[in-house]
């Protein structure tokens, strides 16, 4: 057992308020987590300019050369943890045991993290456009050719409300502290390991502590911090996107329902995309927004979804410590049976066939959590409501549609996977301002080149590109 407290700008606070983390699957408790709250968090971000201050004490090249041995510390350290010390065994160990995921997808986001990490200079530089970094400490600078630009930063920290359910997101706010930007972070209440070892990863490395806030906490924190931080992050739901819809404070992340669509000229060949199709909605136990929720073709769509739920249906639950383990267990009480009730009524819709079912049982109950196996349900047509839902768990509806009908029905698409040569289409895919990545070709939608922006470029959310002038 050990005790994790808050940490204030570097230093540690104990509160008398804790929440314990106990093992999904026996409800052992692993740590206890001191509370902030609301008015704490107000309160301390008063002082955030400091962070930004300290890390400007740095030059940003100084700060992005540390992002290697950052990396190496995360992933293969040992490092502070609260009262104790975190191998990077005890972390897998730790974050599998709160959040249901297996072991061997923690140890794959971990390595998805030190990737971005050890790759900083490189995304920062295709982020930029290849400016000069220094321009973003200093505000402004030559962009060449005797042009001036300014880049303002719009908040001296970056404040992010963290998820449980999937340790893949943090690569999202990595960038901040190499923009010498400053931390502010409320950790999910079972993925707080992830947040924490991070900056401790930061701290040995060398860059200042005051840099770095966490606050775990209830939902008045999570409140507190989007309404007193300038830019913030949030992951929820479709109903919390809508909430901050419009806000230029807050970037708010929720399902990404994304989809592959096979193009007239290749669907007669789509068995030589089964592995993508798999790939796309399987990875990382189907939990991200980047995995695909739907697939989209003109026919073949019953032999498609039939294939692919062979490949699927027969996934049953293993130890969260077996290598081959793919579920991740849902570990809020009902939450697993909540889900396929939703999914069941679906199910029963005209148009509609569980191409799973002949593979046992979707739902899974255990005594103290509940796991779903991979459902993959067949539309007629897009009209059907499961075409348009989205599950954390291996989940995919085939929808048939017309290719013509296709960006009129498919909705908002974080990840678009078109499998087409046809140049009129890929002209209308790219120009759709509704699909925000698009991949042209068989890539499946869960790869993504972290060279590129992932739902907006961070550099256009954190700075403001605004005219300046130097007289000479």
């Amino acid at each position: 057992m050990i005790n994790i407290p808050v940490l204030r700008w570097g230093k540690p606070y104990e509160s008398l308020d804790v929440a314990d983390v106990v093992h999904f699957a026996t409800g052992e408790p692993i740590a206890k987590v001191s509370q902030a709250n609301g008015g704490l968090m107000t309160r301390d971000l008063r002082t955030a300019q400091k962070a930004r201050d300290a890390l400007r004490q740095i030059p940003i090249h100084d700060i992005i050369a540390k992002m290697s041995q950052v990396a190496e510390l995360y992933e293969h350290g040992t490092l502070p943890m609260g009262d104790g010390q975190q191998s990077p065994d005890d972390f897998v160990h730790q974050q599998s045991a709160s959040t249901g995921l297996p072991e061997h997808l923690c140890r794959a986001n971990m390595a998805k993290n030190a990737f971005v990490l050890k790759n900083m200079e490189k995304i920062l530089d295709c982020l930029t456009r290849g400016l000069d970094l220094n321009i973003f400490t200093k505000g402004w600078g030559e962009e060449g050719r005797g042009v001036i630009v300014s880049y303002q930063a719009q908040s001296p920290v970056l404040g992010a409300v963290l998820p449980s359910n999937s340790p893949g997101v943090h690569t999202l706010w990595l960038p901040a502290v190499p923009l010498q930007l400053g931390l502010v972070l409320k950790p999910g209440s079972s993925e707080i390991w992830t947040p924490y070892r991070m900056i401790a990863a930061y701290i040995a490395a060398g860059l200042p502590a005051e840099a770095f806030g966490l606050y775990p906490g209830p939902q008045d924190v999570g409140a507190a911090l989007l309404e007193a931080c300038p830019r913030s992050m949030i992951f929820g739901s479709a109903q919390t996107v809508e909430r901050y819809k419009g806000n230029p404070r807050v970037q708010a992340h929720g399902p990404g329902f994304s989809k592959i669509l096979l193009g007239d000229d290749e669907v007669d060949n789509w068995e030589q995309y089964l592995d993508v199709m798999v790939e796309s909605i399987a990875t990382n136990s189907g939990r991200g927004c980047i995995n695909t929720s739907s697939i989209w073709a003109s026919r073949h769509t019953k032999e498609i979804a039939e294939a692919i739920a062979e490949r699927l249906g027969p996934i049953d639950v293993k130890p969260p410590t077996d290598p081959d383990a793919q579920l991740a267990a849902f570990t809020v009480a009902n939450q697993g049976q909540g889900i396929w009730a939703l999914i069941e009524a679906d199910l029963k819709e005209a148009g509609v066939t569980d191409m799973t079912a002949k593979f046992g049982p979707r739902l899974v109950e255990k005594e103290r959590c509940s796991y779903l196996r991979p459902v993959i349900a067949h539309c007629e047509s897009p009209e059907c409501a499961i075409s348009q839902k989205e599950y954390m768990f291996p989940f995919a509806s085939v929808v048939k549609c017309p290719q013509d009908q296709m960006l009129a029905k498919i909705g908002y698409t974080l990840v678009g996977t078109a499998i087409t040569k046809n140049e009129k289409w890929i002209q209308q895919l790219t120009d759709a301002t509704h699909i925000d990545r698009c991949n042209i070709g068989p890539i499946p939608t869960t790869r993504l080149n972290w060279l590129q922006p992932h739902e907006g470029n961070i550099i256009d959310f954190l700075f403001r590109n605004r005219a300046y002038q130097v007289a000479q």
